[in-house]
């Protein structure tokens, strides 16, 4: 296995909590479909399909994350984002047995919801920044702790199930 980067190169990593991520993508996400009112697909509009679909895949987003940090609060493990190392249990069961990281899903998920309720193209564009700035700035490094702290039954969790789905 490679030698882990300088440890000053990563001044980045668990610096801005996943939820102000979401937030600031969901914000995006608005600023887009208002700076690009010709990606329109559909009206945004209270009680439409789009905001009942859209709502309920937010909700079942909120669901997924609610799972995962319930399984964390079970296993007596810390739910902090910002401080991997303070981990004492490797949870595994549950939805940790479809996705390693649920509660990120869920704000993905929350994301899509929001994305269905807006209705326009240009905002969907902001969902691959989500998951590319949770990968880089909170996942990659997590998953550096966690194979540190739990060595070899990480990593075969890892082998065995999927980061995101």
């Amino acid at each position: 296995m490679p030698a882990s980067p300088n440890p000053s190169s990563r001044w980045y990593e668990h610096k801005i909590p996943p939820p102000v991520i979401d937030f600031a993508v969901g914000a995006l996400m608005w600023a887009l479909a208002r700076g690009v009112p010709s990606a329109q697909l559909w009206p945004a509009q209270p009680w439409s399909v789009a905001t009942v679909v859209g709502l309920s895949i937010a909700l079942a987003g909120g669901g997924f994350a609610l799972a995962g940090a319930l399984a964390f609060r079970r296993a007596r493990t810390t739910v902090n984002p910002l401080s991997p190392h303070r981990a004492s249990a490797l949870v595994t069961t549950g939805i940790y047995r479809f996705t390693r990281n649920p509660m990120y899903l869920g704000m993905l998920l929350v994301l899509v919801g929001w994305g269905v309720y807006l209705g326009n193209a240009a905002a969907w564009l902001a969902l691959p920044v989500f998951v590319w700035l949770l990968n880089n700035l909170q996942i990659k490094a997590e998953e550096r702790v966690l194979r540190e702290r739990f060595g070899a039954e990480y990593v075969r969790y890892a082998a065995r199930v999927r980061r995101w789905v």
